[in-house]
């Protein structure tokens, strides 16, 4: 468990009289199986922990046993409740120096049980960045926090990753967003939602008007559609067979884009169906090379081929004299 949240578990447990694990795992956003890995670690610390069965039961904690929140400050407590950040995600946000201040606060209050183990820190270590990820350049998180938290709309040059220059955008934020290593500025525009890598984020100033989200949206809902809609966004379905040797390579690579329809190996490996935004995204099979065989549609087909046939003319041997 991270500090961070184990911060956030002791301070829903000490504000409500009794949760359910299926609430605390969706407060927390992890899963029921790691909320009650969580629960156990509380129990084992020494820290009186009680779960009862039942329509009325749920996970409680003793009173005056939970985290004496009066020695934190409003802007610590702030800090803490951004869970599942990495010490550099919070150095981003330029909360690092608060987060540590709590956090010491916190394991000066613990129970002489949890002082006999060495501490959390030491034992667990959060790096949610990509591998093989050079330093990104553009706007900081850090330098948007005061305008978005200000509530004002803000005009941005942003450069797409299929456009040939930068645009001008006017746009109504709903604050960052953390998503595999990158942030994002998840804003409307035009009363449609977005997210702006913030990489590419070119420039950017405050507009004299205040943002104009929608009535009943907020960071967490519009986030979770987006993410939502850009994992089953496609516009075309290919039909293939992987060899059985790459079918986990597959699945890493393209996530729940790739559905499996058998689950028995064959002689020939396994057949998928696999969604792209676009046709153009099907060059991602080329590393696969004749692991991959698409019987579907013809013109995923026919792209392929003609994307081999030219990247087999960039190398072939020159002419000889």
């Amino acid at each position: 468990m991270t500090p961070d949240r184990f911060f956030s578990l002791m301070l829903l447990l000490s504000s409500r009289d009794a949760v359910t694990t299926r609430e605390l795992a969706s407060a927390l956003g992890v899963s029921l199986r790691t909320i009650t890995r969580d629960l156990n670690w509380l129990r084992d610390a020494g820290l009186p922990v009680t779960a009862q069965r039942g329509r009325l039961g749920g996970v409680t904690m003793m009173p005056g046993s939970g985290l004496d929140l009066t020695r934190l400050t409003p802007g610590e407590r702030d800090h803490l409740s951004l869970t599942g950040l990495d010490e550099k995600q919070r150095a981003e946000l330029d909360t690092s120096a608060e987060s540590r201040r709590a956090l010491s606060k916190i394991a000066a209050a613990s129970s002489r049980r949890v002082h006999e183990l060495p501490p959390l820190a030491d034992v667990v270590h959060v790096d949610s960045r990509p591998w093989l990820r050079a330093h990104d350049s553009g706007t900081t998180p850090a330098s948007l926090i005061g305008p978005v938290r200000r509530g004002r709309r803000l005009r941005i040059e942003y450069a797409g990753s299929r456009e040939p220059c930068p645009r001008e955008l006017v746009v109504d934020a709903y604050g960052l967003f953390a998503k595999a290593g990158t942030w994002y500025l998840v804003a409307d525009c035009a009363r449609v939602p977005r997210m702006y890598r913030l990489e590419r984020i070119k420039t950017w100033k405050e507009v004299d008007q205040p943002r104009r989200t929608r009535e009943g949206q907020t960071l967490a809902t519009v986030a979770a559609t987006l993410v939502d809609q850009w994992e089953h966004r496609h516009a075309i379905e290919v039909s293939a067979t992987i060899d059985r040797t790459q079918i986990e390579r597959a699945q890493r690579i393209f996530g729940l884009r790739l559905v499996r329809e058998d689950r028995e190996e064959s002689a020939t490996g396994h057949r998928v169906t696999i969604r792209f935004p676009c046709l153009e995204d099907v060059r991602a099979l080329l590393p696969f090379g004749s692991a991959i065989t698409v019987h579907g549609p013809t013109e995923a087909r026919a792209h392929l081929r003609d994307l081999a046939t030219s990247l087999a003319h960039h190398y072939a041997p020159p002419p000889t004299a």
